[in-house]
């Protein structure tokens, strides 16, 4: 692979990789350092790009592995909040009480992700905060494409009742 490749392939994923980091982490530093290094790792294996079908996956998948060994090795916790990764920006509301209940119901929603499991929580944000398909997210996480498909069922499940809890008793 060439730089120009690399350049225009792997470059552009950067900042998913780092969206992915930070979820797995919960911290900006280690995160960029971990993006950082999958760079590095890639650009080190540049020779089995060519036998490569999906490079981000595959590019996803050096992040995941690189954070959870750093998870591993210092017994790492989340440091900080999710919601500094997917902040809502609040624009253009008309009725300040509007935007105030939705940006509760959005904390809610992020809290009630932060208690999933990993693996839900993982899928969850791969699918429905970062786009990818349910056969990238297949590839990244090394499972099959159901697993993916009845673990973010679950995981959305999950959410709506806990959500629905909420609405009915408050609690």
């Amino acid at each position: 692979m060439s730089l120009a490749i690399f350049e225009s392939q792997v470059v552009p994923v950067r900042q998913k990789l780092y969206r992915f980091a930070y979820h797995l982490l919960g911290n900006e530093e280690d995160a960029r350092d971990i993006t950082q290094d999958a760079m590095v790792k890639v650009w080190q294996q540049k020779d089995r790009m060519a036998e490569l079908q999906n490079m981000e996956a595959w590019c996803m998948r050096i992040v995941r592995n690189l954070a959870l060994d750093k998870l591993k090795s210092k017994k790492h916790r989340r440091a900080e909040e999710l919601d500094k990764a997917v902040e809502i920006a609040v624009t253009h509301q008309d009725n300040p009480h509007e935007a105030a209940v939705k940006q509760d119901v959005m904390n809610s929603v992020h809290r009630i992700m932060r208690a999933l499991p990993e693996k839900y929580r993982t899928i969850m944000q791969l699918r429905d905060i970062d786009g990818h398909t349910y056969q990238e997210i297949a590839d990244i996480l090394e499972l099959d494409l159901s697993d993916v498909k009845v673990n973010l069922h679950r995981a959305r499940k999950s959410v709506r009742e806990q959500l629905q809890k909420l609405q009915v008793y408050g609690v």
